[in-house]
């Protein structure tokens, strides 16, 4: 639910412009304020999780995400709906965490690889089916309408999720620092890493809103903020258990693995946000159109993400690398096909470079996610996953806007060139893929080791064990 919302809303703006007459600037402050929200809430939760228990924030997070749906599908006006879009940012962001600290508790080795792929397949199932079923629901309920129902659709899902969550999901008693006393929120550390991040993400996600030069001028105190969080952790470090362990980053696999997805997430977002404005201002592809032209991504993300997840104990970092060498060729792909073919029947001549994509996407997203968090503490992994994922959205806003700065000044104007701009941004997309393979290929060539060991100890044969007495089951 909370990786269909960042995208599935996309198609749904045209309709919410129809449905409540947004404006503009209220139908950006619709993605962008669920974007802020989420990425701000990221890293606290997945600490709340790691302290008073990973069910509890799951729950909560789930509970709080299903009423704003529900009050976000009834909006009567834009300031109404952006608060609610508000509401289900904070609600993903703190359940998001604990997934990531559950598969960190209760697996190990090689089925830690599984799940990992596991949930990594769902990431990019989700993130490119949301325009497709998005497309579905406004042909379904209308134009004037459908827009309700991309928010109502979470509610039976959630009214089903909340009991089996409550049944299924281990109890979990408070971690305790490795101090070995009861650790902190640390209420400095994110009241610093909050106001930085969101200083640093505004003038991406309000790029088209603010023009002009001066909202750069905002990364000045923004880096000044982060940097103070940085010297308040190690400061509180000393006396307390702080926030983000900074000591995490001096682990190769996590501070490689992080900036990789940073640089991949970049990439990866944009590709969906300028195929779904080629095709449907481009094309006049209708959202349902749209959204079967993503599916070869979605599908072939999926299938490899699930195949990776079992892999990557084995062969390690050289499976993210190369699953990166298939999504470049692949929007390289997509990119000549494009301009070989730039009319309606454009959805067909890409779909083979972009199944090619999806699949190294698969082979990137969850085997990364496993080799980064492979030597992380257990009592670390809410937070740790919280940092991981706090990287991929700051990443998603920095390519949204890159890549579409780069697509709108070929079709942005009165005479707009759509098949220049979508060609332009997905050679950007893949130029930031390139990015992210050189920081594999560094780990690669000059780690001593790329098959993960986890801080918790590898031991196959009690990998299951482990998992069942974690879960109580």
């Amino acid at each position: 639910m909370t990786l269909l919302d960042v995208s599935i809303v996309n198609v749904a703006l045209p309709s919410i412009r129809t449905g409540i007459g947004a404006s503009q600037s209220g139908l950006q402050w619709v993605l962008s304020g669920y974007a802020l929200a989420f990425g701000l809430m990221l890293v606290p939760a997945g600490r709340l999780g790691d302290l008073h228990g990973r069910r509890v924030m799951f729950l909560v997070g789930l509970s709080l995400f299903t009423v704003a749906s529900a009050l976000a599908g009834a909006s009567q006006n834009e300031v109404w709906l952006v608060g609610t879009r508000l509401l289900q940012g904070v609600a993903g962001g703190l359940l998001v965490p604990q997934v990531s600290g559950f598969i960190q508790q209760m697996f190990r080795g090689a089925e830690r690889g599984r799940a990992f792929g596991m949930l990594g397949a769902t990431v990019g199932v989700s993130t490119a089916l949301g325009p497709l079923l998005g497309g579905v629901l406004i042909q379904l309920f209308g134009a004037h309408e459908g827009w309700r129902w991309v928010f109502y659709v979470n509610l039976p899902i959630g009214l089903v999720l909340l009991p089996l969550a409550h049944r299924l999901l281990p109890r979990h008693a408070a971690g305790r620092g490795e101090r070995g006393a009861r650790g902190s929120l640390d209420p400095v550390g994110v009241l610093l890493l909050g106001a930085g991040t969101v200083v640093l993400l505004l003038p991406f996600v309000q790029q088209r809103e603010w023009p002009g030069t001066q909202k750069w001028l905002l990364l000045v105190p923004a880096v000044l903020v982060l940097a103070g969080f940085v010297g308040w952790e190690r400061h509180h470090g000393r006396r307390r258990e702080p926030l983000v362990d900074l000591a995490l980053f001096r682990r190769r696999s996590y501070g490689l693995g992080t900036l990789l997805s940073l640089l991949y997430f970049a990439g990866f977002t944009a590709i969906f946000f300028v195929l779904t404005l080629f095709l449907q201002n481009g094309m006049r592809y209708s959202a349902l159109e749209a959204g079967l032209s993503i599916m070869p991504f979605a599908l072939g993300s999926g299938a490899a993400a699930a195949v990776g997840g079992r892999i990557v104990t084995r062969i390690g970092r050289p499976l993210v690398a190369g699953g990166l060498c298939m999504v470049v060729v692949g929007l390289l792909g997509a990119t000549l096909a494009v301009q070989l073919d730039d009319n309606r029947s454009v959805g067909f001549a890409i779909a083979l470079p972009l199944l090619f994509a999806g699949v190294g996407s698969g082979l990137t997203i969850s085997p990364n996610q496993t080799l980064t968090l492979s030597e992380v503490p257990v009592d670390r992994a809410g937070s740790a996953g919280g940092v991981l994922q706090t990287a991929q959205r700051i990443g998603s806003a920095i390519g949204i806007a890159a890549v579409g700065s780069v697509f709108f000044s070929k079709a942005g104007g009165a005479h707009p060139d759509w098949a220049a701009g979508f060609k332009t941004g997905l050679l950007t997309s893949a130029g930031l893929a390139v990015l992210a393979l050189a920081v594999a290929l560094t780990d690669v060539f000059t780690g001593p080791s790329n098959v993960p060991q986890g801080a918790d100890g590898p031991g196959p044969g009690r990998e299951r064990d482990a998992g069942r007495q974690q879960s109580g089951r």
